[in-house]
């Protein structure tokens, strides 16, 4: 198999069933204005402008997924783990937006 691996997208529906059963940590890596303004209920911040992946939270037994706005930062993430050796491969396709667009809940403020 040649080039990277691919980072695995989870949809809205999957990541709120996870975030239900205590089976994901959520990632969200957008900066922390965004955050502030608007967010998925138990997301913990790490924004990517300042990223290191040997200095996230333990997880215990869960799952860890990246979030962003709309994918493309979660995903850079993801690469920025794999890179450092963290086994964290998972990221919401299409971010906030996407879990907006599918009529999920958010935390503003």
């Amino acid at each position: 198999m040649f080039g990277s691996p691919k980072t695995k997208d989870l949809t809205p529906a999957e990541l709120k069933a996870g975030l239900d059963e205590n089976r994901i940590l959520l990632i969200d890596v957008r900066e922390p204005t965004e955050f502030a303004a608007e967010r998925i209920a138990g997301a913990l911040n790490v924004p990517l402008s300042s990223f290191n992946p040997e200095a996230l939270p333990d997880a215990g037994s869960r799952m860890i997924v990246m979030q962003c706005a709309g994918g493309k930062r979660s995903a850079m993430a993801v690469d920025q783990c794999r890179k450092a050796g963290q086994v964290i491969e998972t990221h919401l396709a299409g971010g906030l937006a996407a879990w907006k667009f599918a009529g999920l809940p958010t935390v503003a403020g």
